[in-house]
């Protein structure tokens, strides 16, 4: 399979035209772009590209690119460029799905070692879609929803005879059970599919903004609201709007939600105008939503405007069967973000991860994936251990710098507390840096305390 197409996104034609010329020198097949929709013309899902853009650029901007793409393809790499750089915006940049942000001027050398990173990793991904499409081409159901156990082949049918529904449907289950890997398989299999798909995690919302986020406002609305803004709701239109977290969703917006559920109708903030929006719905909990309705914590109404079709995500615990399937294929994925090839897995390893429980379901499955590759933790020794691979063949440097700095920031992480900040004052480096370093390395601030 050929490596995927740079698409280089700058309105500064001299400065598109150098990196252009100096990713084709690398080898790198280059599509140059000026604008944001111009590039997004060049992108569809399972699209062989990597995104490279401008932060600031007239139009649609770097970070209103980024959102189109993960709409598009969640798992598009895209790399921030920008020369007004701060903490902040790459902390933003990250959280938001970047795959990496670079500072202008970029040192050359670093940009193409990412830009190569992200170019392996994406090839990475759509080989393996192209293998579970090839090994289920009457089911495209099985290269989405994977896995072979029962309680997955229940899900799989379920699924499948809901897409082409309107019908709005409660995703049930635990932190990491996939909940929004089963919407997305509904909006992209389903007859929205040419619709967007707009993801709102309710819980990571202010309080004092989530209304204006889903409604959207008109411009005086409220106190710094200088212009008119779509909100999530009118902006999937066509589409599914998908609602994570629902249960952290306040009172209030519920009540708004719930008419907007029965009418599909709203009003911006600031506005008496009603709009008609065509949406599917398609909430995650974690929660039990009526006993949460019992105790004032949710309305009941709501609840039962939701449940009309309810699915629940199988923890890890229930299906183990399909661990160790699961696991080569993170660890595959992790192997191509550090540039290293996936280490062969003995049969008693797979084995010992199919009795864990894995309280964090896939989330965790995916993130000891990431840990093993680098050593960092003993129960995987078979993966990957001392200085050498599994099968004996030595580390190159490169690759054992990764390892120690690695092991050398999550020590930090545990020792701080999880804490950035401080973590990266003893590291000596910016928080900046060290985002983009954890997220390389799979670590988060809570992640290092549970290891």
């Amino acid at each position: 399979m050929s490596a995927p197409t740079i698409v280089l996104v700058d309105d500064d034609a001299e400065v598109l035209e150098a990196w252009r010329l100096t990713l084709e020198l690398e080898g790198f097949a280059v599509t140059a772009k000026r604008s944001g929709d111009a590039a997004l013309a060049e992108l569809g899902r399972d699209a062989s590209v990597v995104l490279v853009s401008d932060v600031r650029m007239p139009g649609r901007d770097g970070f209103g690119l980024l959102s189109a793409v993960t709409a598009v393809d969640a798992e598009i790499p895209v790399v921030l460029i920008t020369g007004h750089a701060d903490v902040p915006m790459a902390v933003k940049a990250i959280r938001e799905g970047a795959w990496d942000f670079v500072e202008k001027p970029a040192d050359p050398v670093r940009l193409i070692e990412t830009i190569r990173r992200a170019s392996e990793y994406r090839r990475l991904i759509i080989e393996n879609r192209s293998l579970k499409a090839g090994a289920h081409p009457e089911d495209p159901w099985a290269a989405r929803v994977v896995g072979h156990s029962p309680a997955v082949a229940r899900l799989r049918s379920r699924l499948a005879l809901l897409a082409d529904a309107d019908t709005d449907v409660l995703l049930f289950g635990e932190t990491g059970t996939g909940k929004e890997v089963a919407a997305r398989a509904l909006h992209d299999l389903g007859n929205r599919r040419n619709g967007r798909f707009v993801a709102v995690n309710c819980g990571a919302i202010p309080e004092t903004m989530i209304e204006s986020e889903l409604f959207g406002h008109e411009a005086g609305a409220f106190t710094g609201a200088r212009e008119r803004r779509i909100g999530k709701i009118e902006h999937a239109s066509g589409g599914t709007l998908f609602l994570d977290e629902i249960e952290s969703m306040p009172i209030a917006a519920q009540v708004r939600l719930l008419r907007a559920l029965q009418e599909r109708r709203i009003e911006r903030l600031g506005s008496n105008k009603e709009i008609a929006v065509d949406i599917r719905i398609v909430a995650a909990t974690k929660s039990d939503l009526a006993a949460l309705a019992k105790t004032g914590g949710f309305r009941e109404d709501l609840v039962y405007r939701l449940n009309v079709v309810t699915l629940r995500l199988p923890p890890l615990r229930d299906r183990r069967e399909d661990i160790p399937l699961l696991f080569q294929h993170f660890l595959a994925l992790a192997a191509a973000r550090v540039g290293r090839s996936a280490p062969p897995l003995g049969r008693d390893l797979l084995q010992r991860l199919a009795r864990q429980d894995w309280p964090g379901n896939v989330r965790e499955l995916r993130n000891a994936a990431e840990r093993s590759l680098l050593g960092m933790d003993e129960d995987f020794e078979d993966a990957d251990a001392g200085a050498g691979t599994s099968d004996g063949a030595e580390r190159t440097l490169e690759e054992l710098v990764a390892v120690a700095e690695a092991e050398g920031i999550g020590a930090a992480l545990k020792r701080h507390n999880g804490r950035i900040g401080v973590t990266a004052a003893a590291l000596g480096i910016t928080r900046k840096t060290l985002y983009l370093k954890m997220r390389r390395y799979g670590l988060s601030g809570t992640a290092a305390l549970a290891d």
